[in-house]
């Protein structure tokens, strides 16, 4: 699969073929990801949650994010690989927005970088500085606070209407594509019809340009909740614990680890040999 560049995911906007995006946060995942012939792997501030524990997104650092950009622009060398900018690296203004944006992409390796919000000075500053950038709209879970939680964004007409009005702004700095995240479906229509660029969905509906969704989400990885718009494909979280508890079973009854396991060539009457050697010494 030949890498995946900005031009293609806007032809396939303009041909109506559905765009895929997963996120990816280490090595492992990465080639499982670049098998699946997956067009965008997002190395999504979700790890903050998913991998290192946190209750939120707020809490994760530029060098975090760094460290698992590298393996997955390793393992995956197809997919546009984007990295998100954290809470705290473009809120302080231009400068610091494009200093961020440049570590992610010279020190992690990724192709483009993820802010949230509409701050199309920001967007088009990054822009300007030879950085493609992808915006999210709707639901902005680094600022989930200011929106009232967790909740569905763009109900009504004039949360709709400003959520459109941002969604122009941000292509209009320049931005190459959009992800959406839990808003009505036909505001997620609406707005892939009004704006050029690709819109990626999450929670957003069917008629977005593609879909994204969070890789321990939709294989069963991440247990404290579950959002309405996952679909879980598979849950292999239960089947690695049921694995684990195979693997302590097998310990505690001995049948692991069996000849199969083991190497020979030594004799049992040499090593016990060996072994009343040792124990005949004082030191022992």
């Amino acid at each position: 699969m030949a890498k995946v560049t900005i031009q293609q995911l806007q032809k396939m906007k303009d041909t109506s073929e559905k765009i895929s995006m997963v996120t990816a946060y280490d090595y492992s995942q990465a080639v499982m990801v670049e098998k699946a012939g997956i067009e965008i792997i997002l190395v999504g501030d979700s790890l903050a949650m998913t991998t290192l524990g946190h209750d939120g997104t707020t809490a994760l650092t530029t060098d975090e994010m760094i460290a698992h950009i590298k393996p997955v622009v390793k393992g995956a060398p197809s997919p546009l690989v984007i990295g998100d900018l954290v809470f705290g690296s473009y809120n302080e203004g231009i400068s610091q927005a494009i200093h961020s944006s440049n570590r992610l992409v010279k020190e992690g390796g990724c192709d483009a970088v993820k802010l949230e919000g509409a701050h199309p000075d920001i967007i088009r500053a990054i822009v300007d500085a030879g950085i493609a950038v992808q915006g999210h709209l709707g639901l902005t879970p680094q600022t989930a606070v200011l929106l009232g939680g967790f909740k569905v964004q763009g109900k009504g007409r004039d949360a709709a209407l400003k959520l459109l009005d941002d969604a122009a702004r941000v292509e209009e700095a320049g931005a190459f594509s959009i992800v959406l995240e839990c808003v009505p479906e036909e505001i997620g229509r609406v707005m892939s019809k009004v704006v050029n660029i690709p819109v990626i969905g999450i929670g957003a509906g069917r008629y977005c340009d593609g879909q994204v969704l969070v890789l321990h989400d939709m294989l069963g990885l991440f247990d404290r909740f579950t959002p309405r718009f996952v679909k879980q494909y598979r849950l292999i979280g239960k089947e690695i614990v049921d694995a684990f508890k195979e693997f302590k079973a097998d310990i505690k009854s001995g049948s692991f680890p069996s000849d199969e396991h083991a190497f020979a060539g030594f004799s049992s009457e040499d090593a016990d040999a060996i072994l009343a050697e040792i124990q005949s010494r004082e030191i022992f």
